[in-house]
């Protein structure tokens, strides 16, 4: 890294609308469905942030041709398949890219070699290799999964799988690999995650079942089906939006409209949770884009409260409780945030990263194995901490957000790494008002 720092100072209201970045788990999703489908697959709102562009990267490693038509738009032409890729498969600091491209090489009778930066090396993926090791496929690498790593794949069999922990980037795994099983699969998931593995498989011509029992949600899907190339459209990213919507809350005077983010009810948590502490935040324009609920979001500056968000909600806003955790500062009150350990095997230890900054800009945080309590005063936090990000872009920006209303200037280091999914962030934000510098 760099020695680049960035810092955000109070004093301006934020008020204007924005457009926020394509949504990074479907522009994953759309590249990687588009090189395993026969024909061409058109793309618009693509997220042209570092991570989706090494998947962009990586599926042409595997053999489809993939061309960035205009910003955002591309066009991937798939062969029905997977070749054997000739070079390492470098997935940069992609977490989702390189678990779920892991499950659909593991269906096809190749090898390929799968790395990243050092984040990403550091980051556990036994919990995919596990289920796909059990379906036959073969990997050799560094205890406890970690890259880098080899994959062999071929000659799947069937698997019914009860995912440990909630994770859509397992599920997808188990359902990408599932396509050339031998009698396909079936995920059982104790609390559902993201599902938009299952809505674009579906927008590509599969077949995917989803029942609802006492105690699961049951995903299934049958061997034998092909995925035929067609017109995606990714809608504004919730986690993205979610910086400049907090922004707007906190910030005396704000007033920001942000459009065209998706909505989907396995998402939008972070949504939900702040109306629950009190949020001027209001939904017009409801529409369905690719199969995906979408609606322009308002948030006007607002006296938050603090709540205690329902554990269950955390696969539906997983990402967003650092740039909750923000908000809770600013709130009158307790906002306990518990259910949460995955934060920790992120890209960074995101509860430790965040309850050190918040503390360093004198708030009120106590951090638990599992959770954050945040005890919020109703006033604005001092502020005036430079904070230490390791490299993680959920942190940097949280913390730039909470400079924009804070006493004092809050500094992040190593801010480059905003870039891997919200490229636009420092200009979105400088065009409704704040002020971020270097």
């Amino acid at each position: 890294m760099t020695d680049a720092a960035l810092t955000a100072r109070p004093g301006h209201a934020l008020v204007g609308r924005a457009r926020a970045p394509g949504d990074k788990s479907m522009s994953h999703r759309a590249l990687l469905l588009g090189a395993l489908a026969k024909g061409v697959t058109e793309i618009e709102g693509l997220l042209e942030g570092e991570d989706v562009l090494n998947t962009a990267k990586a599926m042409r490693g595997f053999g489809a041709t993939v061309d960035q038509l205009g910003e955002g738009r591309w066009r991937v032409e798939g062969q029905g398949g997977f070749s054997e890729p000739s070079d390492v498969i470098d997935c940069g600091n992609a977490g989702t890219g390189v678990r779920l491209i892991m499950g659909a090489a593991a269906g096809f009778d190749l090898s390929a070699t799968f790395t990243g930066d050092a984040s990403l090396r550091g980051r556990p993926m036994g919990r995919v290799l596990t289920p796909l090791g059990l379906m036959g496929a073969i990997w050799m690498g560094r205890s406890g999964g970690r890259l880098p790593l080899t994959l062999k794949g071929g000659n799947l069999k069937s698997i019914v799988y009860r995912l440990p922990m909630a994770s859509a980037q397992v599920k997808s795994a188990v359902l990408l690999a599932g396509l050339h099983a031998e009698g396909g699969v079936e995920v059982q998931e104790p609390e559902p995650t993201r599902d938009h593995t299952e809505r674009m498989l579906r927008a590509f011509g599969v077949t995917v079942d989803v029942t609802d029992t006492p105690d699961a949600r049951i995903v299934r899907l049958d061997a034998g089906q092909s995925l035929t190339g067609t017109k995606v459209r990714a809608p504004g990213d919730p986690s993205s939006a979610a910086f400049p919507i907090v922004a707007a809350l906190i910030t005396p005077g704000s007033r920001v409209t942000i459009e065209g983010v998706m909505l989907n009810p396995l998402r939008a948590g972070i949504f939900t949770t702040l109306q629950e502490m009190g949020a001027d935040l209001t939904i017009e324009n409801l529409r369905e884009e690719s199969g995906e609920p979408v609606g322009d979001l308002t948030a006007c500056y607002s006296a938050l409260k603090g709540v205690e968000v329902p554990a269950e909600r955390a696969p539906a806003m997983i990402d967003e409780y650092p740039i909750l955790a923000v908000a809770a500062a600013f709130a009158t009150g307790t906002t306990i945030m518990r259910g949460i350990g995955e934060m920790r095997v992120k890209e960074s230890d995101r509860i430790a990263l965040m309850a050190n900054g918040l503390k360093a800009c004198g708030v009120d945080i106590e951090e638990e194995p599992e959770g954050m309590i945040v005890h919020g005063s109703g006033q604005a936090p001092k502020g005036g901490a430079r904070i230490t990000t390791k490299g993680d872009h959920r942190i940097a920006m949280s913390h730039l957000v909470l400079g924009l209303a804070a006493q004092t200037a809050v500094t992040v280091d190593e801010p480059e790494m905003i870039a891997t999914s919200f490229p636009t962030f420092h200009s979105l934000m400088a065009d409704l008002g704040a002020d971020i510098s270097a």
